[in-house]
């Protein structure tokens, strides 16, 4: 069975923020495939949106047999069982960016480009945040 690379990119800004990146990563490889490599918490000011509350933010890089979709229907699991509530603006229907206990964001999955409605791979935003870039360099050049 075919293992692929999967760097996923975390945060956390509600409750304990330590815990629930930690606990996030333990269910990342229960479901998702074996957590490899992780990079240190880093604590950053929330991006997108005004909050009083810092973000913790990791990287981590998993082995997997799963594929892109099923990775992201895990994930939105992982999010889910760990609190997540998505916040919806009603008259545009669009994500809005809110405090939250657990973000799970696929930043690369192999070298694939996928550009569909609801998954985009690589993540396009992540060379805009040094809140992802910081930690994901830590685990694709650890030397």
């Amino acid at each position: 069975m075919t293992k692929h690379q999967l760097y996923l990119g975390l945060g956390s800004n509600l409750g304990d923020r330590e815990r629930n990146l930690r606990e996030t990563i333990r269910l990342l490889g229960e479901r998702v495939g074996e957590v490899t490599r992780q990079s240190s918490f880093i604590e950053t000011e929330p991006w997108g949106f005004q909050s009083d509350n810092r973000f913790l933010n990791a990287a981590v890089l998993c082995l997997t047999d799963k594929t892109p979709r099923e990775v992201l229907q895990l994930t939105q699991q992982i999010e889910r069982d760990m609190g997540r509530c998505k916040v919806t603006d009603v008259k545009s229907h669009s994500r809005q960016y809110a405090d939250r206990t657990v973000d799970i964001d696929i930043l690369l999955y192999d070298d694939l480009t996928i550009d569909e409605p609801d998954l985009k791979v690589p993540h396009p935003l992540m060379y805009e945040r040094d809140f992802v870039m910081l930690p994901l360099k830590q685990i694709t050049n650890p030397y």
